[in-house]
């Protein structure tokens, strides 16, 4: 069975550090665009983060920008995910994904999912 399993989430305060991992269990992702998405109790799933098959491109969304930082280790078969100057609002499962296509920022374009990881940032 194919999954992604996300690793790194935690307590923070703000201003803090923390490094998400996915790294996914029963085949190879090297071919994939991956994406990272997270959602907030009582909102919708957002964009994050999102890095080519090739690791070339990377792309993020506006509320991360300057903060996060994705990227793709391809002899370990996996994506980090480096989150900087953590805020309250950061507070979310996030969730990793892959996608057979380009990154896109919707969610439907990825076919495979974690579970998900919690990050709290706490005041």
């Amino acid at each position: 069975q194919v999954q992604l399993v996300e690793s790194g989430g935690g307590v923070v305060q703000t201003g803090g550090s923390l490094r998400l991992s996915c790294a996914p269990s029963g085949r190879t992702f090297s071919g994939y665009s991956m994406g990272w998405f997270r959602r907030a109790p009582g909102k919708e799933r957002e964009f994050v983060a999102g890095i080519s098959w090739s690791g070339g491109r990377t792309y993020y969304g506006d509320s991360v920008k300057g903060r996060f930082t994705i990227s793709r280790d391809s002899g370990e078969n996996t994506v980090h995910l480096q989150m900087d100057n953590l805020k309250v609002e950061d507070t979310a499962v996030y969730y990793c994904a892959a996608s057979e296509s380009i990154v896109r920022t919707t969610a439907r374009a990825y076919e495979y999912w974690g579970r998900g990881t919690q990050v709290t940032v706490s005041s």
